[in-house]
């Protein structure tokens, strides 16, 4: 029996389907006849401590459903880096409120957050189960297989990557290079899930840089170069966060937010992308463009997963169902059973272990070059993001 009122917030950057979690947690508790309401944090935590609370209980059963499939973060998020200070006004909140069920989605931070909140409350003696439901794009959140949102994110790039790849290619007498930007400051996952777009040996992307591997700018050029004699052009995928193998950010960019992680959109910087276009134009004198999306990748519905979709939904529902059990100190936690057919369940893994840790590529992902991934990369990406688009592309028959 779920007793007491239970509270839920969207952290950190949206995902095309972080509100589908906030669905499943609302639904799973009307379905559960708590006996308290379920409310809302406007703006994440730090909205929290100014009193920013809705009553999610009162909202339409019709518009929830609807809400299962809307894009970015209903609820509104926040980056807030909890302090010392912070500790006493949540509590006082979480009393105000008599919430005794925390839940936050989110990635790395978010997941540090709830650990620290569920462990101040155990230590004054307030009884408060704290359930983290997993959400990332980049996904590198330690404790689970892959984290909703990431799916629908790789579809994105796939997609457009494959879409970018064939204007480049029907162009390259004018513009002989095009280099397409992901977001992810510390994992490659979502560069890699750019191969998905190839099915022909000259299709984009012909380069893929991981920021798992250091940057070499004379081994990069070599690359472009022999891809260029090769096809007459050529497509660079980037993660944002490459580094040279000093730590030196591709981007140039140094600043930082309030976890201290690298903003590499930050206003007046530069991009990874826009770097790698000024290299190869100053090396071949070439004309090529670059594409940075930057949060187009997290909150674009048309081009949703619905493994994504499917598997967001039900971590939200799975939360209700731990705190019901009694379950406290955890983040539900995708498990992947196989790949084909895919198959997949629901665990749990500690939010002591999960907390501020990140999880990059394996090495068996990445070829041993660095520049392209495995076919094991690809049997891992295939189910997650769907199937693409197919084109038509004309035989070239020579009269």
């Amino acid at each position: 029996m779920l007793q007491g009122n239970a509270i839920i917030g969207q952290s950190g950057g949206p995902t095309t389907v972080i509100n589908a979690s906030l669905c499943g947690v609302v639904q799973a508790w009307r379905d559960a006849k708590a006996s308290g309401r379920i409310l809302g944090m406007r703006f994440g935590i730090e909205g929290f401590m100014q009193g920013e609370v809705i009553d999610l209980g009162r909202e339409e059963p019709e518009l929830l459903e609807q809400l299962r499939t809307t894009p970015s973060s209903a609820l509104g998020s926040s980056r807030h880096k909890l302090r010392d200070a912070d500790f006493e006004p949540i509590l006082a909140m979480l009393q105000k409120y008599d919430i005794r069920y925390f839940f936050l989605i989110g990635g790395n931070d978010t997941m540090d957050t709830i650990h620290r909140v569920e462990t101040f409350c155990r230590g004054k003696g307030y009884p408060l189960i704290g359930i983290g439901v997993p959400k990332t794009v980049d996904n590198d959140l330690y404790g689970t297989d892959h984290t909703p949102g990431f799916g629908s994110a790789a579809r994105y790039v796939a997609i457009s990557v494959k879409q970018a790849g064939m204007l480049a290619r029907d162009m390259k007498r004018v513009d002989q290079y095009v280099i397409f930007q992901t977001v992810g400051r510390s994992a490659g996952w979502l560069p890699a899930a750019s191969a998905l777009a190839r099915t022909a040996e000259d299709d984009a992307p012909h380069i893929i840089l991981f920021p798992e591997r250091p940057f070499d700018r004379e081994r990069f050029l070599a690359a472009v170069k022999a891809c260029y004699e090769r096809h007459g052009w050529c497509s660079i995928v980037c993660g944002e966060g490459i580094t040279y193998a000093d730590g030196r950010p591709v981007s140039a960019s140094t600043t930082t937010d309030k976890f201290q992680n690298v903003e590499f959109g930050a206003m007046g910087g530069t991009s990874a992308a826009m770097m790698l276009h000024r290299m190869i134009g100053d090396a071949f004198g070439w004309r090529g463009e670059f594409q940075v999306c930057e949060s187009l990748q997290m909150c674009a519905a048309d081009r949703m997963s619905e493994t994504d979709l499917e598997e967001a939904f039900a971590c939200g529902r799975r939360a209700v169902e731990l705190a019901a059990q009694g379950q406290s100190g955890v983040m539900v936690s995708i498990v992947r059973k196989s790949n084909a057919p895919y198959r997949w369940s629901l665990e749990t893994a500690p939010l002591a272990e999960v907390a501020a840790r990140a999880k990059p590529m394996p090495d068996a992902f990445i070829t041993p070059d660095g520049l392209d991934v495995t076919r094991e990369c690809l049997e891992y990406l295939r189910p997650l993001v769907g199937p693409l688009p197919q084109y038509a592309r004309l035989k070239g028959v020579p009269v």
